[in-house]
């Protein structure tokens, strides 16, 4: 039973560090916007997945405030939609500070379906539309078409260093382990042998004395 509570923990541990690097790492889309616009947005209950009120530009209180939002479409035709916020120095660190810049080059890249100019769209975050949750656009850049490949460098690279950090702290626990915990493990038992040796030779000790005092008439 013990060994199923600890998997279970383990891969509820494991879920939430692997959801909280999808939602932060930066994600790229292409897609062809359609549409820039504002819009003041009842934030409420959602305010954890969006830009803290002090961040940039984003000076209206938590519950209410104005919103930049991106407007596009996939090549399968599947509408998407991006919030665009400042983020600041506050998490995640992408010290995002030229939302305003960043609508207008979105505004600039609109274009119709029949003549389509396909962008990239750096972003973080997800698109939950039952929640009204948008992904944060930090970037956009213009790509020769649909079917370009972006290969996640970034992604590659905290990924790459994520692990080697792990590697290491679990050889340092391993050897912090082999060093101090399991000795001192033994010593412990050894102790314990010891005390019980000790217990069981005093018991038998007490039975000898009165099997002898008693034994004899």
């Amino acid at each position: 039973m013990w060994t199923y509570i600890k998997w279970g923990i383990r891969l509820t541990l494991l879920a939430i560090v692997a959801a909280f690097l999808h939602y932060t790492l930066p994600q790229r889309d292409v897609v062809r916007i359609t549409g820039t616009y504002n819009r003041m947005t009842e934030v409420g209950a959602n305010s954890i997945f969006y830009a803290s009120p002090d961040s940039g530009t984003t000076t209206s209180t938590v519950d209410r405030r104005d919103i930049r939002f991106i407007e596009a479409v996939f090549p399968n035709n599947k509408p998407m939609v991006y919030r665009n916020e400042d983020t600041g120095w506050i998490w995640p660190p992408y010290f995002k500070y030229d939302s305003s810049n960043l609508q207008a080059e979105a505004t600039n890249s609109i274009s119709a379906k029949d003549k389509p100019e396909w962008v990239a769209v750096t972003h973080y975050g997800w698109r939950l539309p039952i929640f009204s949750i948008y992904p944060n656009a930090v970037k956009i850049r213009a790509v020769e078409g649909p079917d370009v490949r972006l290969i996640p460098w970034v992604n590659i690279i905290v990924l790459t260093l994520l692990a080697g950090l792990v590697l290491m702290l679990w050889r340092m626990w391993a050897q912090f382990k082999e060093r101090m915990i399991e000795p001192a493990v033994d010593d412990l038992s050894n102790t314990l042998d010891a005390m019980d040796a000790r217990a069981d030779a005093a018991r038998d000790r007490a039975k000898g004395f009165w099997g002898r005092l008693f034994g004899r008439k």
